[in-house]
């Protein structure tokens, strides 16, 4: 779709997929400061770091029928081999996907099989695609551009509270329950009508806070989850089962922070640290901080309104309660000048110089997301509903919370295989939807990730 019809927004010429493609080629990824320790050395990371029993219980994995991993999580499945957490593997594993320990293994074990040409440059990130901008204005802006074009009507500010459906054994859905700028709509569907839904959005009930303000935890329940507990108790066992996923905040959390400056003194001090331009480098991880923290400096400038003089970078946290190493709180009580004052000192910068280095930020802005790693949370096979139920006559689910075989969560891809499945399915579209492609089953690609891991 990308190749043939969605024009990019600022070449028309283009498309969106070329557009991306060159940006991407002209702009290859290679880390060099993947790891850093809690002294400030850059480590070298070419080694996964496994000892032979952890390399055969990997390897069991791969090989174990999902139907006997409901429920198992990471810790559970390596419980007695503690090192295996400690290795560097492991601490880029985790903070490329943000896994935590009680992350699902069927998740970890797709992922393995799924990413296992990527296993082998894990620790140079070569295999990560940019966009000339920030994702939702090189892939995101283009498609709505293009669709409101094509006529298709977006309404905002508008939830969908409950979703009824006809009666008897067949799912078909018959009216969907508005709140539009909180006025109470009803939408009655046709015959010839389809509904396709988000069951479930990783980034519900995400919050910001600024320089001075941590972002505040939530106190709502996620409106995503509620419409789905809702239809799913109108079909017991047919539609997936929320409650896994969005029951355990405090597992499923993680915050991440935006910084802009006024110059580029932060960055060309980031820059010196990693050897890396802006763009270049993907990951940075101080593998030992409080907070797990990690960060990216994309290539400037990163929005399209961004001014000439003015620099961004991101960065995130997985361990959101626990205490920093230079600013003693949790992260998630902390204000953006808090989290890049830890930030900076992760890059051991002298504490005279830090003051100046903050003279320059204009924000920093944090993002409290409580169920951004839900997706990932321990489930049964079940909890996961297929993209289109059985027995649906005009109803289908689209989401990282849909149950795609073989198939990995938190990506583009996954949002857009479930898309096509839909979409095929229910409009009768005879056009093979991408497979999975089976880089597992590649010979040249596991010679690669056994060498790998015996280095």
């Amino acid at each position: 779709l990308f190749r043939s019809t969605i024009p990019s927004l600022t070449q028309p010429n283009r498309s969106v997929t070329e557009e991306i493609l060159n940006f991407d080629h002209a702009h290859p990824t290679c880390a060099k400061a993947r790891l850093v320790d809690r002294d400030g050395n850059i480590l070298d990371v070419r080694s996964m770091g496994f000892t032979q029993a952890e390399r055969m219980r990997i390897l069991k994995l791969l090989r174990t029928d999902e139907k006997e991993l409901d429920d198992v999580t990471i810790q559970e499945w390596f419980k007695d081999m503690p090192h295996f957490f400690t290795t560097n593997f492991w601490h880029m594993w985790q903070t490329t996907f943000a896994f935590q320990t009680w992350s699902s293994v069927f998740e970890f074990r797709r992922y393995m099989n799924r990413m296992i040409f990527e296993f082998s440059r894990i620790e140079t990130l070569e295999g990560v695609t940019r966009s000339p901008l920030n994702q939702y204005d090189s892939v995101i802006r283009p498609i709505e551009e293009f669709l409101r074009k094509e006529g298709v009507v977006f309404k905002e500010n508008c939830t969908v509270e409950d979703i009824d459906f006809a009666e008897g054994d067949d799912i078909t859905v018959t009216r969907l329950h508005l709140n539009h700028n909180g006025e109470t709509e009803t939408v009655e569907l046709g015959a010839e009508d389809l509904c396709f839904m988000i069951n479930a959005c990783m980034t519900d009930s995400a919050t910001l806070g600024d320089l001075h303000t941590p972002a505040p935890v939530p106190q709502q329940k996620p409106i995503s989850g509620e419409l789905w507990s809702k239809i799913a108790a109108k079909k017991p066992g047919r539609l997936g089962n929320p409650e896994p996923f969005f029951t355990k905040e405090n597992e499923s959390n993680w915050l991440s922070f935006t910084v802009t400056c006024r110059g580029d003194k932060i960055l060309k001090k980031i820059e010196a640290f990693t050897g890396n331009i802006p763009g270049s480098g993907a990951l940075m991880t101080f593998k030992d901080s409080g907070w797990k923290m990690s960060s990216v400096v994309a290539a400037q400038p990163h929005f399209p309104n961004q001014p000439s003089d003015v620099t961004i970078f991101w960065g995130y946290g997985l361990y959101t309660d626990r205490e920093g190493d230079y600013v003693k709180k949790a992260m998630k009580d902390c204000t953006g000048e808090e989290m890049l004052l830890e930030y900076l000192h992760q890059l051991h910068i002298p504490e005279e110089e830090i003051a100046g280095l903050m003279e320059t930020v204009i924000n920093v802005i944090p993002c409290y997301m409580p169920y951004i790693d839900a997706q990932f949370q321990p489930r049964k096979m079940s909890d996961r509903p297929p993209v289109v139920p059985e027995g649906s006559t005009n109803f289908a689910m689209i989401s990282q919370f849909v149950e795609i075989p073989e198939d990995m969560v938190f990506t583009e891809e996954y949002s857009v295989r479930a898309a096509r499945i839909a979409v095929y399915t229910l409009m009768g579209v005879n056009k093979k939807i991408c497979p999975v492609t089976p880089y597992n089953k590649m010979p040249k690609i596991l010679l690669k990730a056994v060498k790998k891991a015996y280095l």
